[in-house]
């Protein structure tokens, strides 16, 4: 699946991108996708862990309103290649569900790198009963009813929720997890959606805010003047 010599061949080149080379090549599924880049942090775009652009002629899009975290679900351990699970996903996602493309707007993996998913302006896909159009919806891999999150995926989260609480105007308090809207899911597992229910994620991101607002600083986004 998706054969093609990808671009990105191993972690290392994760960590030589700059923030602003994130910001030129962020891209949901295509260049012109506007998307944030938190600052401080690398997204690993779609054409660089080997996916393809989606068929938007099957795309719905949608006003971003809200940020709605996910696990896998599944056990990911360490050694697990996050590339090669986002090429299953994609392939998985469209031949089988028959979907538009990965569920998710960005995938985050065991050291807090962001990978770009769905293109934002698309919404979502879900095996549950609630509508995921409007939310922007993060994945972290790995089964956190079982496992427990660390530092580095807590910054991570941390950070996306606050870029894009920044870039759609999103209130802290439109943060939720998945089981908040459907009754048929324990996702984003109990260990991660503890850091929703004591409010870190919220409190963090408000902080995050406040402290860009009085900087005026605001995301940066790729083709935005």
């Amino acid at each position: 699946m998706h054969a093609a010599t990808p671009i990105v061949k191993s972690r290392s080149l994760f960590a030589a991108l700059t923030i602003s080379a994130a910001f030129a090549m962020l891209c949901g599924c295509a260049s012109r996708a506007e998307s944030p880049a938190p600052p401080g942090k690398h997204i690993v775009t779609v054409s660089q862990w080997g996916g393809t652009p989606a068929d938007e002629s099957k795309a719905r899009l949608h006003s971003v309103q809200r940020i709605t975290l996910h696990h896998q679900g599944v056990a990911f351990p360490r050694g697990n290649d996050p590339v090669q699970y986002l090429r299953n996903l994609q392939s998985w996602s469209r031949e089988t569900r028959k979907w538009l493309d990965i569920p998710y707007h960005y995938i985050i993996d065991l050291d807090g790198i962001i990978y770009a998913g769905r293109d934002i302006r698309f919404a979502g896909d879900t095996n549950t009963e609630y509508d995921p159009a409007g939310h922007a919806l993060i994945e972290v891999v790995g089964n956190y009813e079982e496992a427990e999150p660390n530092q580095s995926q807590l910054d991570a989260v941390t950070a996306l929720m606050t870029a894009l609480a920044s870039k759609y105007a999103i209130a802290p308090e439109s943060i939720h997890g998945h089981k908040d809207y459907s009754r048929d899911t324990i996702c984003p597992g109990k260990n991660l959606y503890r850091y929703l229910e004591n409010g870190y994620f919220r409190e963090r991101v408000r902080a995050n805010l406040e402290a860009n607002g009085k900087a005026g600083r605001t995301s940066k986004l790729p083709g935005s003047s």
